[in-house]
């Protein structure tokens, strides 16, 4: 780094220590670096500084001085986002704020079905604490034991409840969100009715901190399923999938939590990762799903099951089966969908989608995608999967083992277009739950339509008309280089 660089970042290091406690401020290198890597490792940046509030007033403070400064602030939850929102990329400019330790649970209210919770609480341990009360945050996902609720709702996030609970936004009631002035906006509210205009929340809820930085959630919350009923399914096709998907619908009523679809190449790469994981079928199928169903009080979940798949099996929907007898069981198979991911991980860098299109043409489109990438890219592998009840397929795409990191970045390039390409037939989202951030900024404007980016880019400049909140993430807004 530049000795220039250098000098400037050591003088806004020493104003941050100096208008901030010096326990909020990181400025050592070693200890900024966790902050400013990505999930799966793929990028490596910086920051000038790591700020660490740990109230409210501490965000709003460190808002003010970063905005006298003119530095940047990267909101950052648990950093498991996966497009890169949360990375700082102008590191001589910008401030990773973690919410890390604002995790303080304010309430939990049982009557009312609501709780409030800081930004910084991790999901898993949000979970663990309303179950204690009978309660249930439905809000499901792979990195639950390390990702925070404040970065949840900043990125809309979806998990595998999505078609009985919705996306996050669905879940939350109010919020309190410091803004770029550092002006506290409390809007906690525990109302389900409240119609007296806007909805203001909802313009922080997938904004992915660029509008401000939400420091604490008021959310919804449900009677503990106590009954729940998990099978994993072999079936002929993705086709089938589709149909078994509909008819569990119907039949299931609103009782059906998951309906994930897997490959058979699932379990080879979840086996990868988990050597020990025990193979639930004595042969191979070309196709599988994961479904769930639950509830609680005087509805018999385990009869709901065992007669649904009764009626598919006989009608020959679905080949072969396993209903998990036990909590460990159901573990077990859902370690699979789990497994894989790690799986995929250990083969190396690869290309990682997040795509939804409209459930009734999902098998057309894996098959058509998939397709399109083996003419492109004979060596590589592709593996779809995904929530088959709100149209999310993860279409992955790994390169041949031993390929150095220059090919296989050129293979992920053009796996990328490719498949995009083939979604943009079909009038597909680039981003089903994950988010735009840095990662897929460029391929958002490039399908962002005129009258969408004349009103956002009106919302940023009328919010954060410094443009210091976040910049790079989502839209490269006038003003921002």
């Amino acid at each position: 780094m530049r000795a220039d660089v250098i000098n400037i970042s050591a003088g806004l290091q020493a104003s941050l220590c100096a208008t901030l406690t010096s326990d909020i401020v990181l400025t050592d290198p070693d200890e900024i670096l966790r902050f400013c890597r990505d999930w799966h490792g793929d990028v490596t940046s910086g920051a000038v500084a790591v700020l660490r509030p740990r109230t409210t007033e501490d965000v709003a403070a460190a808002v003010r001085a970063c905005h006298d400064l003119g530095l940047s602030i990267v909101p950052q939850g648990g950093n498991t986002g996966l497009v890169l929102g949360g990375i700082p990329d102008k590191p001589g400019s910008q401030v990773v704020l973690s919410l890390e330790r604002m995790a303080a649970i304010r309430n939990i209210d049982a009557d009312d079905f609501s709780a409030v919770v800081e930004a910084g609480c991790i999901l898993s341990e949000l979970k663990d604490r309303v179950a204690e009360k009978d309660m249930y945050f439905p809000l499901a996902l792979g990195a639950q034991g390390s990702c925070c609720i404040g970065g949840n709702v900043s990125t809309n996030a979806g998990g595998i409840n999505v078609l009985r609970y919705g996306m996050t936004r669905e879940l939350v009631l109010g919020m309190e969100v410091v803004l770029p002035d550092g002006t506290i906006f409390n809007g906690l509210s525990t109302l389900r009715k409240d119609n007296r205009g806007i909805d203001l929340k909802q313009l922080f809820i997938g904004a992915e901190g660029t509008l401000g930085v939400i420091t604490a959630v008021s959310i919804k919350l449900m009677p503990f399923p106590d009954q729940v009923a998990t099978a994993l399914l072999g079936l002929n096709s993705l086709e089938d999938a589709i149909k078994l998907y509909r008819r569990a619908r119907r039949e299931c009523c609103d009782l059906m939590s998951a309906f994930e679809f897997m490959p058979p190449l699932a379990f080879v790469l979840a086996r990868e990762a988990i050597p020990d994981l025990p193979m639930p079928f004595a042969g191979d199928y070309p196709a599988y799903v994961l479904m769930e169903i639950s509830g609680s009080g005087l509805v018999d979940i385990a009869d709901l099951m065992e007669r649904f798949l009764g009626g598919v099996m006989e009608d020959g929907l679905v080949i072969d089966g396993v209903i998990a007898a036990s909590q460990a069981q159901a573990r077990n198979l859902w370690l699979f969908r789990e497994g894989m991911n790690e799986g995929q991980a250990k083969r190396g860098r690869h290309m990682r989608t997040d795509i939804s299109v409209p459930l009734y043409r999902l098998a057309d489109f894996v098959r058509d995608a998939e397709q399109a990438v083996s003419e492109a890219l004979p060596d590589c592998i592709s593996v779809s999967y995904g929530h088959v009840g709100d149209g999310n397929v993860h279409l992955n795409v790994l390169p041949p083992s031993g390929s150095s990191p220059d090919e296989a970045a050129a293979m992920i390039y053009k796996a990328k277009a490719v498949v995009n390409r083939v979604l943009d037939g079909y009038n597909g989202s680039i981003s089903a739950e994950h988010g735009i951030g840095r990662l897929k900024r460029a391929d958002f404007e490039e399908r962002l339509a005129p009258s969408r980016r004349a009103l956002l880019t009106a919302l940023k400049q009328a919010i954060d008309p410094s443009m210091v909140m976040n910049p790079g993430c989502q839209l490269n807004f006038p003003g921002i280089s």
